[in-house]
């Protein structure tokens, strides 16, 4: 019995081997995947620790921290020990790094050409497993002003109306727009609806004086640009 309970309580555990007391000697680089997540779920349940924890947390996702962060809260929480407060917590620590790797992205660029957002929208879009269309709002040094989903559909398609688009492209007071949806199949080929959408879009923007750039579709795959295939 006293073995087990040295075993399964980290409190127990040699200082240097604790997650949290390993980060402030060291650093958080020095820790690996299971001892970060033990960290977000603070503590474990019934005979097994925090690190027991986020490592079943880990093999739930394949051990990859991207399939990792897509999964919902009540996706976390059926590992048995894993409740509402700490799937909350690890959902709120990958949204933190997504948005941090995001205003990077906004510090740093000047769109110019596809390839120059695409990585951003993917890094934004990616966790979806249902379509989303967005707008990127731009001023007229083709900085991003703003990002906004507008729209969110199901696992083959979503309805974007032009008019709240362009209402909030004048709230943003933007220049122009680059449209964007994701497609959670992978399959980056425009639809039909995705080229008609578009080109009215295009035309009610023009009577405003906002330049519809592109349209881009991303998926963990790649992406696809109307703007590059000569679409738009």
């Amino acid at each position: 019995m006293q073995e087990a309970r040295y075993r399964n309580s980290i409190k127990d555990w040699a200082k240097d081997d604790r997650p949290r007391e390993k980060l402030l000697r060291k650093s958080s680089t020095a820790l690996s995947d299971s001892e970060l997540l033990a960290i977000l779920l603070v503590n474990g349940y019934k005979n097994k620790t925090a690190v027991d924890l986020a490592r079943e947390l880990l093999q739930a996702s394949k051990n990859n921290l991207n399939e990792l962060g897509k999964l919902s809260v009540k996706e976390m929480m059926k590992i048995k020990g894993i409740g509402q407060a700490k799937a909350i917590l690890v959902a709120a620590a990958f949204e933190l790094g997504k948005r941090r790797h995001a205003t990077s992205f906004l510090e740093k660029y000047i769109i110019r050409e596809s390839k120059d957002i695409a990585h951003y929208l993917q890094v934004l879009l990616k966790d979806y497993k249902k379509e989303v269309f967005a707008v990127v709002f731009l001023n007229r040094a083709n900085k991003i002003n703003h990002f906004e989903i507008m729209s969110e559909g199901g696992i083959t398609g979503t309805v974007a109306d032009p008019r709240i688009i362009l209402r909030k492209a004048l709230e943003e007071n933007a220049v122009s727009i680059i449209l964007c949806h994701n497609h959670p199949s992978g399959n980056l080929k425009p639809s039909r609806a995705d080229e008609d959408l578009t080109i009215k879009i295009k035309e009610a923007a023009g009577y405003l004086d906002i330049k519809v750039m592109d349209h881009v579709i991303v998926s963990e795959e790649g992406y696809f640009s109307f703007a590059d295939e000569g679409l738009i």
